[in-house]
């Protein structure tokens, strides 16, 4: 699980990084709205931790923009703001849960272990293994954390042997099962597309043995 955590605060963000670590949580953060955009749009993160008031905007704008491209990431809202018409406000924005500043920290980790719980349930659509993460309904990809451009068919190659790591494909097998209905496609065609897959990834990546086919090692 990976969260960002978006806070100008030094101090504070210090310590949420901290109390969020220790559960096991990879733990990114940003200061400013604009620096969290950016990291959002590299890497499918689990949670967004927000903060409002922040020195480039209102995290309230970063939130509808977040909504508005039809990011569905759980958000938990973690502001000084208290008032009623402000929790309405950022619940009605697309916020998941919303935390006012001092808060308890058992507290703050028990929302965000709910969220994260309902996004397991929730995000079939998303793929990790090893070092790699696919996000099945956008076609994206990420490598070790960072976002590898693929093509159509090196995006199907990938994902079918992704989703079965467990087994050796022989190039026929990988023909019908990631280019189907490609007739025109030679079977030597799959070494292509596992080099260019190797160049981008690493060269463990993709597992080849000698009369069995191919494997993804993640």
């Amino acid at each position: 699980m990976r969260i960002l955590l978006l806070e100008d605060n030094p101090r504070l963000a210090a310590l949420v990084q901290e109390v969020l670590t220790t559960q096991g949580w990879a733990v990114d953060t940003a200061t400013l709205a604009q620096e969290a955009w950016g990291l959002l749009e590299g890497f499918p993160y689990d949670l967004l931790v927000l903060d409002l008031g922040l020195p480039d905007g209102d995290g309230l704008a970063l939130l509808q923009r977040l909504r508005g491209a039809g990011r569905k990431l759980p958000v938990l809202i973690l502001t000084a703001r208290d008032a009623p018409e402000a929790r309405i406000a950022g619940l009605e924005a697309g916020a998941d849960d919303y935390v006012v500043k001092p808060f308890h920290t058992g507290e703050l980790l028990a929302r965000v272990r709910a969220l994260l719980r309902r996004s397991k349930g929730e995000a079939r659509n998303r793929l990790g293994v090893g070092r790699l993460e696919l996000d099945l309904e956008l076609r994206r990809a990420w490598w070790e954390g960072r976002p590898v451009p693929l093509s159509g068919r090196e995006f199907a190659l990938l994902e079918f042997l992704a989703l079965h790591p467990e087994g050796y494909y022989p190039r026929e097998v990988l023909l019908e099962k990631c280019w189907p209905g490609e007739a025109s496609i030679e079977p030597r065609t799959v070494d292509t597309y596992v080099r260019y897959l190797r160049r981008k990834l690493a060269d463990d990546a993709i597992e080849t043995v000698r009369n069995l086919g191919y494997r993804f090692r993640g």
